[in-house]
């Protein structure tokens, strides 16, 4: 039986992004993949000749977030970002920029008039709420809105709630779509930043996580950059400057080029097995001691990136308290429908990506249009995102969101000549009222989760970072992160 110092279940973007920290900390790690790739939802692939993603994706917080953070600290390869653009509605006859504060909202004539304005003070009056202290995680969107509002502005709701938690308004929170939307974010702009730099001295840090968790001898420019780092201004201070592209971004080359660079950074001391399903975790006396895969391999620490919902079929004996919480974490399942045109389509002229909010909705993205690489000279790429409805089958599923694309864009099934369906759980949890989160620590000690079903904050591979940097603070709490006789030279 082989010994190593950590063993990650799970070879998603979570699962790499923890194995590259925890070699570069001086561990043994093992990945066990039971598919035949890794990377999860953080991937490309090729069809017949067009480069399409696991899912369009928008990187969030690149200015200042965890993605960043980790990219500066571990990353021996970084990989270029372009500016995502804009967000963009798409009605029947309307294609315009989404506001991005409550000045543009109050002219944003998609929606009626009279609506704008009821909706721009129910807006602020949250706003004013959050910045005080109120917690508005389990107020509903629905509940927050202003009653007798118009069904597009009820159908506009909806579709921003789904594609920021993954269901529709009743059930995702005023909070989510405040912190997830663009009226505010966590990032900071560079106008912001440069204030910050100009007055780094008067600065109070609020979240310098691996400033603390990095010995001074790993990585010995971090400690000036993370020095750097602000608290970000208040909620109502960001809303009137807040800029999206600043801080969102897509990798050139596709998120294959994002993975690439994790991979290209892993050091030596770092073990991928694929196509090597963990049957069992194995714990003695409270103790995790490794998994059974198609071996047995052992291990002082088990980290399980996979969906924190599987662990009662891996670990026998968890608490039944425990088993209920995991259970109560509420899953969506997407649709990706990419679509490869002949031609470049004055539809799709914009970079960024669209929402269609009638009907059935989606989230679309000429992902072609940041890199024309990634489609065939002359032609053009975009993916068109759906969340499911877990009561129809698939293949209505799928006839419809096709159906939704030929009627929002006149005349693109003219110029198809490529189509591919993905059918994927976008994160392990989605962002709901009632919806739970595992606990990075289990029952089970030295047995930990990371993921999207450990941390709310963000969407996607932002979130994985977040849940990453968490589960450093926990390990480095418990005295799991350093390998024995490296001290923690942090101040």
């Amino acid at each position: 039986m082989q010994k190593y110092d950590v063993i990650v279940v799970g070879a998603g973007v979570t699962g790499l992004l923890s194995a590259l920290i925890l070699a570069k900390h001086g561990k043994k790690v093992l990945i066990l993949e039971k598919s035949k790739y890794v990377g999860g939802n953080c991937n490309s692939y090729t069809v017949d000749g067009f480069q399409v993603d696991t899912g369009p994706h928008a990187i969030t917080h690149l200015l200042e977030g965890p993605l960043k953070r980790i990219m500066d600290s571990y990353f021996d390869y970084i990989p270029v970002f372009e500016d995502y653009g804009n967000y963009f509605i798409r009605t029947d006859k309307r294609f315009v920029k989404v506001p991005s504060n409550i000045k543009e909202f109050v002219t944003f004539d998609v929606l009626p008039r009279m609506d704008r304005l009821v909706l721009s003070q129910a807006v602020t009056k949250a706003l004013t709420y959050t910045t005080f202290g109120m917690d508005l995680s389990k107020q509903s969107v629905y509940e927050f809105l202003p009653k007798n509002l118009s069904k597009d502005t009820y159908d506009f709701a909806d579709t921003i709630s789904y594609f920021l938690s993954g269901k529709d308004m009743k059930h995702t929170s005023a909070q989510r779509v405040l912190e997830g939307s663009a009226f505010v974010r966590d990032s900071i702009t560079p106008e912001q930043l440069e204030d910050i730099l100009k007055n780094e001295d008067e600065n109070t840090p609020e979240d310098k996580v691996l400033q603390n968790l990095i010995p001074l001898n790993l990585h010995t420019s971090l400690q000036t950059r993370l020095n750097r780092v602000s608290s970000p201004l208040t909620t109502l201070g960001r809303l009137a400057t807040n800029k999206v592209s600043y801080s969102q971004g897509y990798p050139r080359k596709g998120l294959k080029s994002l993975l690439n660079a994790i991979l290209y950074s892993l050091p030596k001391t770092v073990e991928i097995m694929v196509e090597n399903p963990v049957h069992k975790i194995l714990a003695e006396e409270g103790v995790v001691k490794g998994v059974i895969a198609n071996d047995t391999y052992l291990a002082d620490m088990v980290i399980h990136t996979g969906f924190a919902k599987d662990l009662p079929h891996l670990v026998e004996d968890l608490p039944s308290s425990y088993v209920k919480e995991l259970d109560g974490i509420v899953q969506t399942k997407s649709l990706t429908i990419w679509l490869g045109l002949d031609t470049t389509m004055e539809a799709f002229n914009y970079i960024g990506s669209e929402i269609w909010f009638k009907e059935k909705a989606y989230w679309a993205m000429p992902i072609s249009n940041y890199d024309s690489s990634l489609a065939p000279e002359g032609k053009q790429l975009v993916g068109f995102t759906f969340i499911m409805d877990p009561e129809k089958d698939n293949s209505s599923e799928i006839k419809m969101a096709y159906e939704t694309i030929y009627n929002a864009v006149p005349g693109v099934e003219e110029h198809v000549e490529m189509k591919h369906e993905q059918i994927i759980i976008p994160e392990k949890a989605a962002v709901t009222i009632d919806g739970n989160f595992a606990e990075i620590r289990t029952p089970i000690k030295n047995l930990y989760v990371a993921g999207t079903d450990t941390d709310r904050r963000s969407m996607g591979i932002t979130r994985a970072a977040y849940s990453v940097i968490e589960m450093l603070r926990v390990l480095n709490t418990d005295g799991n992160l350093h390998r024995r006789g490296v001290k923690n030279s942090s101040p």
